[in-house]
């Protein structure tokens, strides 16, 4: 526990920012009419291909006796795959709907 509260009271500014973000990211998507909510999401999702290189790079740097990072960095790009794949389908799906019609 002492090293637990070592830890936050060594990263309080990080902290401070991660919750400020939270409250700000709230209020942003929060304030988004729901015509736009998901042209939004949809975008945000494609963008996450930024998770599918930071957990390439962690892989690459990581011990290989570290199973645990391994698993854990495969996951992340497997699932930021999935995200980034399933942003430009539902893009291109939207994208579709204002196509004018033959």
């Amino acid at each position: 526990m002492e090293n637990f509260l070592q830890y936050i009271n060594d990263h309080r500014e990080i902290i401070y920012f991660i919750v400020l973000s939270v409250f700000v990211g709230i209020e942003v998507i929060g304030g988004v009419p729901t015509v736009l909510h998901t042209p939004l999401m949809s975008g945000a999702n494609a963008i996450h291909g930024v998770v599918i290189v930071g957990a390439i790079h962690v892989m690459l740097n990581v011990n290989p006796d570290n199973i645990v990072a391994l698993i854990l960095g495969f996951l992340a790009v497997l699932l930021g795959t999935l995200n980034v794949v399933g942003g430009f389908v539902v893009t291109d799906r939207m994208l579709e709907m204002f196509k004018k019609k033959k």
